[in-house]
């Protein structure tokens, strides 16, 4: 009720306060997982496409893999607050912007409950029904390790990495609906056609 919608507004608040410093390159961002331009898609995969073979051409140890990637956070954390007004232009935003990155923030907050909401509930079952909760997981892991087996590890991180980067542009152009109306037509046909045999 009122009292969720302030805690959101306080959160989103929050949130919006300490992304400050990368509120241009977050909305930037924003355009291109949106694909704001045709071409957008295309640059997104190629970057994420030659990183990969980077990885794959060096390949890295785990730890070194894992440093150097955080040594990567660091370097942004400390110097992309500094340099982006001075690439980006001015500090001032327009209404439009500003309401934007509210918008994203908001949007992150929400995910971000999303998935304690999904933590607590996986919790709960453990609690109240342990046997369907440990078959559950033990199917799901045994499920994931099978992937994991048949699958390179790089191949099936680029596949996961590729679709979470599309994810927003294809749900942005309606794609992911269009699929996912078009899946439950054929399975709402096969139902009544076995319905139809039954009687």
């Amino acid at each position: 009720g009122r009292l969720g919608e302030n805690t959101l507004a306080a959160e989103t608040a929050s949130l919006e306060e300490q992304l400050q410093g990368w509120g241009e390159v977050i909305l930037m961002t924003d355009k291109v997982l949106r694909w704001e331009r045709a071409w957008f898609p295309l640059a997104l995969m190629s970057v994420v496409s030659f990183s990969f073979l980077m990885i794959y051409y060096l390949d890295p140890s785990v730890l070194s893999g894992v440093s150097c990637f955080v040594m990567f956070l660091c370097l942004a954390d400390y110097l992309v607050p500094a340099l982006a007004p001075r690439i980006f232009g001015s500090n001032k935003w327009t209404t439009e912007q500003q309401q934007r990155f509210h918008e994203i923030c908001s949007n992150l907050v929400k995910s971000r409950r999303r998935i304690v909401g999904w933590w607590k509930r996986l919790f709960t079952l453990k609690e109240e029904k342990p046997k369907m909760y440990f078959m559950t997981m033990l199917f799901s892991l045994a499920v994931v390790a099978w992937i994991g087996q048949q699958v390179h590890n790089l191949f099936l991180t680029y596949l996961i990495v590729s679709f979470l980067l599309l994810f927003p542009g294809l749900n942005q152009h309606g794609i992911i609906t269009k699929y996912v109306g078009m899946a439950k037509r054929e399975i709402n046909k096969l139902l009544k056609h076995k319905e139809k045999k039954n009687e």
